[in-house]
C-alpha cells in the first residue's frame, strides 16, 4: 500500500501532571494545543517548519521529537518509514511543565496511526505504549491522547489509563514563567525514599483529589496537599516555590505544574481565576503570564488532510 502524497491533521492539548499529590499517576489535559500537518512524501527525505513556540530552538531534522516518534511507530507497525513534510505550529510553552515533550511524542504517534490507516491499525491500548515507551513514564502522554483526567499505572501488561471527567465547576490556570526548568534535573531532585507517614499523607490526598475534581470542586485545597515531591524541588525554582506558597497561603489551589516551573491553579469557579490573578500580582515581582484554560476533554485529534493538502 502506498502512502505517498496522503497528508494528515494533528492537534494535541497541553497538559499538567501530578496536580499536587498525584505524583507520576494524575494527569489534566489542557486547552493549549500544538497543531501539525504532516504529509508522505514520494521521495525519502524529511522537510521541517516550525512556527510559533520554541522555533528557534527545535532541530528542523531527523532528530526533531515529532519525527523520531513518527519512525518509531512505523518501525513498530513493521513498515517502511516515508519522506516526511512536517509544518508544526506550536502554542505549548517548552521546559515550563505543561508537556510540551510529551505532546510531541503524541503528535508523531498520531500522525503515523494516520498515516498508515487502511494498512496498519494502531490502537489506543498500542498508542499508549508505544507513548510510554517513547516518554519514559505515562502520566503527561494519557491526558494528551485521551484528554480530560486521567489516572496512569503500570502493571504487567504495561502502561494502563482510567479517563474521568471533571466537574465542570473546575477552572484551571496556569501561571507560565519566562524562565524553564529541566525535567530530568527536576524529577531527580525528588527522593527515592519517603516516609512512612508522607506515603499515606499522599494516598489520602490523591484519592480526595479525584473526589474534589469529579464530585466537590470545594475540596481542592485539602486536595491537592503533597509531601512527596515538591519540596524538595524547590530549591531548584524558588520563584515557583513563593507563587505556590502564595497562592494557598491565600486559599488558593495551587500546585507546580508536571516538573516546572509553572504554577496550577485549580479554582472552583471562573471567578476565583480572576481573584488568583490579582493576588499573584500583588505578591510577586516575577513576571508570569496568567493562562485562563480549560480542561480539554478531548485529547489528541488525528484526520485526513489529503484534500486540503491538494
Amino acid at each position: 500500500m502506498t502512502i505517498a502524497g496522503r497528508s494528515v491533521a494533528v492537534r494535541v492539548p497541553a497538559t499538567s501532571a501530578n496536580l499536587g499529590p498525584g505524583f507520576d499517576t494524575l494527569g489534566l489535559a489542557l486547552s493549549v494545543h500544538d497543531e501539525l500537518v504532516v504529509t508522505a512524501l514520494p521521495e525519502p527525505g524529511l522537510e521541517i517548519e516550525v512556527s510559533g513556540e520554541g522555533a528557534a530552538d527545535v532541530p528542523t531534522d531527523a532528530s526533531h521529537l515529532v519525527v523520531r516518534c513518527i519512525a518509531y511507530a512505523f518501525e513498530a507497525a513493521g513498515r517502511p518509514m516515508p519522506g516526511i513534510r512536517l509544518t508544526a505550529h506550536n502554542t505549548i510553552p517548552h521546559g515550563r511543565g505543561m508537556g510540551s515533550s510529551g505532546a510531541a511524542v503524541v503528535a508523531g504517534l498520531l500522525a503515523a496511526k494516520g498515516l498508515l490507516t487502511g494498512d496498519v491499525e494502531l490502537g489506543p491500548e498500542t498508542l499508549l505504549r508505544l507513548a510510554t515507551e517513547l516518554e519514559g513514564h505515562p502520566d503527561n502522554v494519557a491526558p494528551a491522547l485521551f484528554g480530560g483526567l486521567t489516572i496512569a499505572w503500570m502493571d504487567e501488561g504495561g502502561p494502563q489509563h482510567k479517563k474521568l471527567a471533571v466537574h465542570r465547576g473546575v477552572s484551571p490556570l496556569v501561571f507560565v514563567p519566562e524562565f524553564t526548568m529541566s525535567t530530568s534535573v527536576a524529577r531527580g531532585l525528588a527522593p527515592l525514599q519517603v516516609t512512612r507517614e508522607d506515603a499515606v499523607f499522599n494516598v489520602s490526598r490523591s484519592a480526595l483529589l479525584i473526589a474534589a475534581l469529579t464530585q466537590s470542586p470545594e475540596l481542592l485545597m485539602a486536595a491537592t496537599e503533597d509531601k512527596l515531591h515538591q519540596s524538595y524541588r524547590a530549591q531548584a525554582m524558588p520563584e515557583t516555590d513563593a507563587l505556590v506558597r502564595g497562592l494557598r497561603a491565600a486559599g488558593f489551589a495551587a500546585v507546580v505544574s508536571g516538573a516546572g516551573p509553572s504554577v496550577l491553579v485549580l479554582a472552583d469557579g471562573p471567578g476565583r481565576r480572576l481573584e488568583a490573578v490579582a493576588h499573584a500580582a500583588a505578591i510577586t515581582d516575577t513576571r508570569w503570564q496568567p493562562l485562563l484554560l480549560a480542561v480539554d476533554v478531548k485529547g489528541g485529534t488525528v484526520r485526513d488532510h489529503t484534500e486540503d493538502a491538494t
